[in-house]
């Protein structure tokens, strides 16, 4: 049996996700440990499109991005545990519950995005989360989600 995969970089992360530029937003997951938890980095710069525009001259992530980058690292987390790179694994979100954004998010900070399964079992179809997202360990953002992870053929 090989070892427990406990973290991933760039290339690991776009074998299982789909996302890509401009709407990959993760950079590497840490702290992977199996389908329960897991932490993603993100690490927030201005040449991100949605900079241009949220908002001109005061820069700040959007709010669903965050969401976003959480879902992402949950992603992540199931699909390295469970093997999925190069499966072709779609992700939706089912719903997004509990959410509230508490600091801005700007152009040189890091987020940490820490997540943990509440529901969900290798298999299983539909998964819930609950997300906190932070910088420099004051609380960006927090949400409890669900997905629906499809595998594609």
């Amino acid at each position: 049996m090989s070892n427990p995969i406990t973290s991933a970089d760039i290339q690991l992360i776009q074998r299982i996700i789909p996302h890509r530029y401009p709407f990959l937003l993760v950079d590497k997951v840490i702290d992977i440990d199996g389908t329960t938890s897991a932490t993603g980095i993100k690490n927030v710069t201005m040449n991100e499109p949605h900079f241009q525009g949220h908002f001109p001259g005061t820069p700040i992530m959007p709010g669903v991005t965050i969401i976003e980058a959480m879902a992402q690292t949950s992603a992540v987390m199931v699909g390295a545990t469970m093997g999925l790179m190069d499966k072709n694994m779609l992700i939706y979100f089912m719903g997004i519950d509990g959410c509230k954004f508490r600091r801005k998010v700007v152009p040189g900070d890091v987020l940490t995005m820490k997540v943990e399964t509440t529901r969900g079992k290798p298999g299983g179809k539909v998964w819930k989360f609950k997300g906190v997202a932070t910088v420099d360990g004051e609380l960006a953002a927090e949400a409890e989600f669900t997905a629906m992870m499809d595998m594609q053929s």
